[in-house]
Parts: structure tokens; C-alpha cells; sequence
């Protein structure tokens, strides 16, 4: 049987973690959005030289562990840059340049979803590039884009368990350190699973909301 009366006293511990984590994830995948965007971009239209910069760094971020990228940020860019950056700033660096890779791709793919037909008829009726990006493109590619970057906002909220390796307490360093001084392993994680359940569907609920949405009133 689970120990409710110690569940209920770790609530305060948990609580603080699981601000840590949001604050974490949100700021990450924040980044990961505007860094992807601008590298779907680059790729879509083939801008020179850049465009083999973000090929290389999008299969660098989507086949290297976020651990080891944590690593390398927290332990190992003091010796190269000469600071040492703080724990949260290594946490959502590393959050963004991961979901950043991801990112890219499901921009790139609602870009790319786009028949040069659509674009062609649009400089027929003398639509300025600026307005066929706002009246054209954008809004049928973020149509197809929406699906997987849901996934992915949900994807690096899960990876931000791994950022207790660079000394911050987020729920899962907290459930941890429960089952190593308690011993409470299964109210430990209860608790961890109860605080990814509670941020994790109704995200999931939300983008299945704004994908019906999306598709009955723009699409």
C-alpha cells in the first residue's frame, strides 16, 4: 500500500521541482520554436551557405543525446569559452538547441507542403512577398507543422528530466532523492508520474483542441 501521509508531505518538495521543470521546458522550447523557424526558413529557401550550416547542425542536434549535450554545456564549455554558465542557462540552451534540430524539421515540412502552383497564382494577383508569407504560406504550413510540433513541445517536456545531471531539482532529481533517503520508491515515483500526468494531458488535450480548430476555421 502507498503512503499517502508521506505523499502528502512531499507535495511542497514537488511543487517547487515541477516549477523548475516548467520554467526549464518553457523557456526551452521557447527558444527551440524561434531557432527552428529561422533554420526552416534558411533550408526552404536554399539561402547559400547558410543552408549547409543548419543541415549540419540540425543533424548534429536530432543524433547527439540531450545528456551529452548537458554535459558538454555545463561541464565542458567553461574550458573552451572561459565562464562557466549557470545551471539554468545550460538546462535551456541544451533544451533549445535539441528541440531546435526537431523543430526545424516540422517547419521545414509544412513549408515544404506548400504546391509552387498556390505560390505562382499568388504573384499573378500581385501579392508582395511579405503578404503571400503572411496570407499564403504561413498559415497552411503551420497547419501541417501543428501535429509534430505538439509532439515535440511534449517530447523535450519529458526530456527535461535529465537536466538533474547539472545539479538542478526538478521533480525527477526530487523523486530521487526521496527513494535514496526514504527509501519510498513507490510513492516516490507516484508522485513523479501523478506531476507529468497533470502537465502532460492537458497539453496533449490543448494541441488536439487547436488542431480541430486550425483545420475547421483556417484550413
Amino acid at each position: 500500500m502507498l503512503d499517502f501521509a508521506f505523499m502528502y508531505q512531499c507535495i511542497p518538495l514537488f511543487s517547487k521541482a515541477l516549477y523548475v521543470t516548467l520554467y526549464i521546458s518553457f523557456f526551452g522550447i521557447l527558444w527551440s520554436l524561434a531557432v527552428g523557424f529561422v533554420c526552416a526558413w534558411i533550408l526552404y529557401f536554399k539561402i547559400p551557405y547558410l543552408r549547409f550550416l543548419v543541415a549540419f547542425y540540425v543533424e548534429l542536434a536530432r543524433n547527439t543525446p540531450l545528456l551529452i549535450q548537458l554535459f558538454f554545456l555545463y561541464y565542458g564549455l567553461g574550458s573552451v569559452i572561459g565562464f562557466n554558465l549557470s545551471s539554468y542557462t545550460c538546462a535551456i540552451v541544451g533544451l533549445g538547441f535539441l528541440g531546435g534540430g526537431y523543430m526545424c524539421e516540422s517547419f521545414r515540412a509544412g513549408l515544404e507542403s506548400i504546391s509552387h502552383s498556390q505560390i505562382e497564382s499568388a504573384q499573378s494577383i500581385g501579392l508582395k512577398p511579405y503578404q503571400m508569407m503572411f496570407y499564403v504560406i504561413l498559415p497552411q504550413s503551420l497547419g501541417v507543422a501543428l501535429p509534430s510540433i505538439g509532439a515535440n513541445v511534449i517530447f523535450l517536456l519529458k526530456e527535461s528530466s535529465l537536466v538533474g545531471v547539472i545539479a538542478l531539482a526538478d521533480i525527477m532529481f526530487v523523486a530521487k532523492d526521496i527513494v535514496s533517503m526514504y527509501a519510498k520508491t513507490s510513492e516516490a515515483f507516484s508522485m513523479l508520474i501523478l506531476c507529468y500526468l497533470i502537465v502532460l494531458l492537458p497539453l496533449s488535450v490543448m494541441f488536439s483542441l487547436l488542431e480541430g480548430f486550425y483545420k475547421r476555421r483556417v484550413l
